[in-house]
């Protein structure tokens, strides 16, 4: 393949939450955790964090939280994804967080040939998913759009601490920087002693260590098809991401027709692959994000073989394809639990 606001505790807030993946089962009647619910990066999140120091470690991640939004939240004129999307192709310096982020994200991109590509923000916007002003482009609008998204002329210089991106692109971190965050808020958390703790950030899911209880923490995929948010299948994890992408978490209709956030890079258009959502489980939460945007735009068929040919990522795979069947890559065999009649296939290596 070749390819081209403010911060405030949620509260009653979560009944609004369309997550794509939920946490399932409860931990052990003995061990009250450290609870928190906060709105940042544009969605809910919520953290249980068990064990002694829960609430300063709870307290903690969530400062984590907003100081890495502040650092690339790409509306807000102090954050150093506008500084780079507004310097005029001028070097921008970075944070080492920054910086850490976008060299794994760019090395993702090239992975993926160009599946994931983080200048895509323009066509977003054209789209109007960034305001809700939602609108269908004209083909002609669009391919003036395609030229401006193209990740490799996002430049990092030789110690990652700055970088240039040229003038008229512009680049958002939204397919990664949930996924980033919580690896390293798990990894914040185990070196402050915590073994146990579940996080909850949007549609992404982070696991450190076990429950309580010493079993695998047990998370809901949400079914793509349901209005309800009805269960599609139970996954077993420990110290793993649980991350979905799916266009039914942000769209809208326009004449009969559907179109949803995932853009295409090559068409700068919603993503047309023949699935409606994409799961990936693994102990690297940037990767996982990253791939679950990337094989969207995929497909089922190069997703498997995308798959395939990189064990050396260690993830898992749970595909929705349009017409309801539920593939599953060999390794969820024993650890994924289907809760609906549907025709469920493996993936084998």
């Amino acid at each position: 393949m070749e390819r081209g606001e403010g911060r405030t505790r949620a509260g009653l807030l979560a009944a609004g939450l369309a997550a794509a993946v939920l946490l399932g089962g409860c931990a052990q009647r003995t061990a009250e955790p450290a609870s928190g619910q906060i709105f940042a990066m544009d969605t809910i999140m919520s953290m249980d964090v068990y064990g002694e120091g829960g609430e300063e470690a709870l307290a903690r991640a969530e400062e984590t939280i907003y100081r890495l939004e502040d650092l690339w939240a790409v509306t807000d004129e102090n954050s150093e994804i506008w500084a780079l999307n507004h310097s005029g192709g001028a070097w921008v310096d970075l944070s080492q967080e920054t910086a850490d982020l976008l060299s794994q994200a760019l090395e993702l991109c090239a992975l993926t040939d160009g599946a994931l590509d983080l200048t895509a923000y323009s066509a977003v916007q054209a789209w109007g998913f960034t305001t809700g002003e939602y609108r269908v482009p004209s083909q002609e609008e669009l391919d003036a759009l395609i030229p401006r998204i193209d990740y490799t002329r996002l430049e990092l210089d030789g110690d990652g601490l700055r970088a240039r991106l040229p003038e008229n692109m512009e680049l958002d971190l939204g397919a990664v920087a949930k996924g980033y965050t919580g690896t390293y808020l798990a990894e914040q958390l185990r070196q402050a002693g915590v073994t146990s703790a579940i996080l909850r950030l949007g549609g992404n899911i982070q696991a450190v260590g076990t429950r309580p209880d010493g079993n695998p923490w047990r998370v809901a995929i949400q079914d793509p098809d349901s209005q309800q948010e009805a269960t599609l299948g139970v996954v077993e994890v420990s110290d793993q991401a649980v991350i979905t992408s799916g266009g039914y978490q942000r769209y809208f209709e326009e004449n009969g027709e559907t179109y949803w956030h995932i853009m295409d890079p090559d068409t700068a258009a919603p993503a047309r692959s023949g699935l409606t959502s994409v799961t990936v489980i693994g102990a690297d939460g940037t990767v996982c994000d990253a791939l679950s945007t990337a094989l969207f735009v995929m497909g089922p068929e190069e997703a498997a073989d995308f798959w395939r040919a990189h064990p050396e990522l260690g993830v898992e795979l749970i595909l929705v394809l349009e017409d309801g069947t539920v593939q599953i890559t060999q390794g969820l065999e024993e650890t994924f639990t289907l809760s609906q009649d549907r025709t469920m296939e493996v993936i084998a290596p």
